[in-house]
This record gives structure tokens, sequence and C-alpha cells, in this order.
């Protein structure tokens, strides 16, 4: 009897990782999206490729040392010695949320570049998480020690963000329709905005920024590509997230 073994499609692949929101495996799901663009992409290689970052960066404090002087470690590491940066030049490409793609360029969007900081940041006892915030997706760490706090970095250039940063890239919103009821007052919006994103959320924010670009290029096979996994990934949405 002849035994045959079926690699699983790119789609079902996709389905595996994310049907359950418990051990939701963020860094390997994001490195999936790109199979649709890369079928010959080896998601396993991606992953060994950030294991051997993590392994730099947990060298780099091999002392013990306090979050702050952590975080300071980390951004010197990511944005200076390996020089991820956000691609200012071609803001738009496809690349830009692919994984594979934006660990060998080292340039990327805030949420591609913001999900392997958080890998390494998570990786090395950092309290970090991804934030959805609107037109530009940001990640926040909690300090635990004094200065006790929360810091809210810019994971395109690694800068981090005052409140009134924060308030004024809200200023668009501020228009009849543009906020959420009854939420006026700063303190309410930031709480509001700033709340985490889900693993899942991280996931179909990727696939809508992916969605927007092939739908302003007219690129039909792309864009039934992105929403097939968007049909999966939020099954609850179903007609409603169809262009």
């Amino acid at each position: 009897m002849d035994f045959k073994l079926e690699i699983p499609t790119a789609l079902a692949y996709f389905r595996s990782l994310v049907h359950s929101d418990a051990g939701f495996p963020l860094l390997e799901a994001a490195a999936s999206l790109a199979q649709d663009d890369y079928p010959e992409l080896d998601i396993q290689q991606v992953l060994g490729d950030m294991d051997q970052v993590q392994s730099r960066l947990k060298r780099r404090l091999a002392r013990e040392v306090d979050d702050l002087e952590k975080l300071r470690v980390l951004n010197r590491f990511f944005y200076g010695d390996l020089g991820f940066s956000g691609n200012v030049n071609d803001y738009y490409d496809p690349d830009n949320s692919f994984l594979n793609v934006v660990l060998r360029t080292r340039r990327g969007i805030p949420i591609s570049l913001a999900v392997l900081w958080l890998e390494l940041a998570v990786a090395v006892g950092l309290r970090a998480q991804g934030v959805g915030f609107p037109g530009h997706f940001l990640v926040k760490v909690q300090l635990p020690e004094p200065p006790q706090g929360q810091v809210i970095l810019d994971p395109f250039t690694g800068e981090s963000l005052s409140r009134e940063d924060l308030l004024e890239r809200l200023q668009p919103l501020r228009t009849p329709g543009g906020l959420p009821r009854g939420l006026t007052a700063p303190d309410d919006l930031l709480m509001h905005y700033l709340r985490a994103a889900t693993p899942r959320e991280i996931i179909a924010r990727m696939l809508r920024n992916l969605q927007e670009i092939y739908r302003a290029q007219g690129d039909v096979p792309r864009l039934k590509a992105v929403q097939d996994r968007l049909d999966i990934l939020l099954p609850e949405a179903g007609e409603l997230s169809r262009p």
C-alpha cells in the first residue's frame, strides 16, 4: 500500500495557526502571510532566523538589569545594530508586510516592525504589547519598577511618544462622527485608543493593510487571497469584510 504525505496548503496551514486564541502564535501567523506571494517560503527558517536574533539580544543582557535598561538595550540593538527602520521610500510595497522580506531588508511598516520588536521584547522579559492606534500601529511597555509607568513607542522609528504626541495624532479624528460617542476628555481618549491589541487583531490589521494595497492596485487575485485569509481569521465578520 502506498502512503502519500499530504502537504497542507498555505490556507490550511494558516487555518491551523489561527483556529484558537489560546496560545495564538503571532510570529508564525504573521510570517505565514507571505506564502501567497512566496509559495516556497520556509516558515521554520523565518522562525529560526528570529531565534538567532533573540540569542544575540540575550547575550547583550547577560547581566541582571531593570526593565528600563532592557528597553534601552533592545532599541539600540533593533534600530542601531540591526538597522531596522521604516520604509519611507516605498511605504506601500506589499513586501513591507512580509516578515521574511523585512528580516532581510531591515525595512518595514509600523505593524511588521512591531511584530518582530514585540517578539524580542517578550523574549527578554518585557511586558510589551501591540497597540492598534488609529493610522499608525504602536507598541507599549509597562515598567513595574521605578520609574513606574507606561512607555509608548513608534515602531517605525523607535521613538517614545509623549501624551501630547499621542493626542496630536488623534487630532484628525476630532470631526463629527470621528470619535466614539461620549469620548471627548483627553485621558478617556488615550485609554480607549491605547488598549492592547490581541494577536488576532494584529493579524487582521496586517491583512487589511494588504487588502487596501491590492485594492488600490486593482490586483484581484491577491485581493481574493487576502480575503480568504480574513474569512478564516474572522469568520463572524463574514461578508461584511468583503470589498
